[in-house]
């Protein structure tokens, strides 16, 4: 993958020569970074790998060669959710977050724009599938979505459309009362299953009607907007326990002869279906690159054995067959030493030899703050890796947290106390 870089003047506007001096030190330093993991790569390879699930060792049962060490320019970025609703639809509010994250050298900001089984921008598509009565916008009026693009690209900042819910969808939304055929279920004929956002079903990621509706959502939200990229997370997926709906079973006998196994984590039956889902997102990933070339495709999973195993997320063969862009794997561990442990596997090792990759870390909830000495031990430990970070919440940054929003935001500074400049792939 080739990168090209696109500095929209930025080098000439916010950098004088002796910060552009301190930038290419930077950018040394992180070759030298990915150089040594190179190297313990090659000296533990054999120790390390011998944890990793079988199923991470590619479809030839062979691990691929060696890949030269590469860098990339370094992810800081934050998810905009549905809990900054506010920041979203104020204009003015949004102007101030942006103007604060850009100030302190944030370089990517992810809102959400697919979430609760409806879509958070004027979309044409969703009135088409008659799943919403209603249409978001602003307190003056205006597409949020839109609002926010023009004030990032105005500060440099990249702007990635997240699609949080992915397959999954409420219960009581109209996506799943008015299309009861997209959904699947489990073996014992129940389709909810119980998540962070509450119950909820699962769209059959195998169906036809299915991917061409995410399909759509995604094509049209490139297409109308001048967004960087499109990011799908840890929702664009399935629970193991499912996939017992008569589509998928009569699939499954049609391509392998056999019955659909009772054991929902059967080896055979969940590569099946994890295959199933890297082949829509191969499709996903060409359609969008049709549509705009020049967009980052972006995944943000879970760590792997979990994505793999039980949610049939097979990121690392999407990593390796070159249909992702960037990767943000959520390490949302209650302490270092976990985070840690989980940044130093040999899967992101081999993801950030590949493309730029980075570390979700959870800055807070509303009623769970995180400390920011932990923020930032976890930002240095990714950091000396060679992985850039990304941050959830906007919110719990430093207007909902432990400390004043102005320690907070001095704290951020310190950690990113020059730009760094994304480069979008080609």
């Amino acid at each position: 993958m080739k990168l090209h870089f696109t500095f929209r003047g930025w080098a000439k506007r916010r950098l004088g020569q002796r910060q552009i001096t301190t930038t290419v030190r930077r950018s040394l330093k992180y070759v030298a970074l990915a150089a040594l993991g190179a190297i313990a790569t090659v000296l533990f390879s054999g120790a390390l790998f011998a944890n990793v699930l079988s199923s991470e060792v590619s479809s030839t049962g062979v691990l691929p060669p060696a890949i030269a060490p590469q860098t990339f320019q370094e992810i800081r970025g934050v998810w905009i959710t549905s809990n900054d609703n506010d920041v979203m639809i104020d204009s003015a509010k949004l102007e101030d977050a942006v103007t604060q994250l850009a100030r302190l050298n944030f370089n990517t900001v992810y809102p959400v724009v697919w979430n609760s089984g409806y879509v958070l921008y004027p979309s044409a598509v969703a009135q088409r599938h008659e799943i919403q009565p209603f249409v978001r916008r602003g307190l003056e009026g205006q597409d949020p979505l839109a609002d926010l693009i023009t004030k990032a690209h105005q500060r440099d900042l990249l702007v990635i459309p997240w699609f949080e819910f992915g397959f999954m969808t409420p219960l009581y939304s109209e996506l799943a009362t008015n299309h009861p055929a997209w959904l699947t279920q489990k073996r014992d004929g129940s389709q909810t299953s119980i998540s962070a956002a509450g119950e909820v079903m699962w769209l059959n990621p195998f169906h036809p009607q299915v991917q061409q509706f995410i399909t759509d959502l995604v094509l049209e939200t490139v297409t109308r907007y001048d967004v960087e990229g499109i990011q799908f997370d840890d929702h664009t997926s399935l629970p193991v326990e499912f996939g017992y709906d008569r589509y998928t079973m009569d699939l499954y006998r049609q391509e392998t002869n056999r019955d659909v196994p009772a054991n929902p984590r059967d080896p055979e039956w969940v590569r099946w279906r994890a295959d199933k889902i890297t082949a829509f997102m191969t499709r996903l990933n060409q359609a969008v690159k049709q549509r705009k070339p020049n967009a980052i495709f972006s995944v943000s999973p879970n760590p792997y054995d979990v994505a793999y195993g039980s949610y049939l997320q097979d990121w690392l063969t999407w990593v390796r067959q070159d249909i992702v862009d960037e990767l943000i794997v959520q390490i949302y561990r209650p302490d270092l030493q976990s985070f840690t442990q989980q940044i130093s596997r040999p899967e992101i090792r081999e993801a950030q030899q590949r493309i730029p990759t980075a570390a979700g870390v959870l800055t807070g909830l509303r009623n769970a703050p995180v400390p920011m000495q932990l923020i930032q031990s976890k930002v240095r430990a990714a950091r000396s890796r060679g992985l850039g970070v990304a941050f959830f919440f906007y919110e719990s940054l430093w207007d909902s947290a432990a400390e004043p929003p102005a320690e907070r935001q001095s704290a951020f500074q310190a950690l990113f106390y020059n730009p760094a400049e994304r480069a979008a792939a080609r």
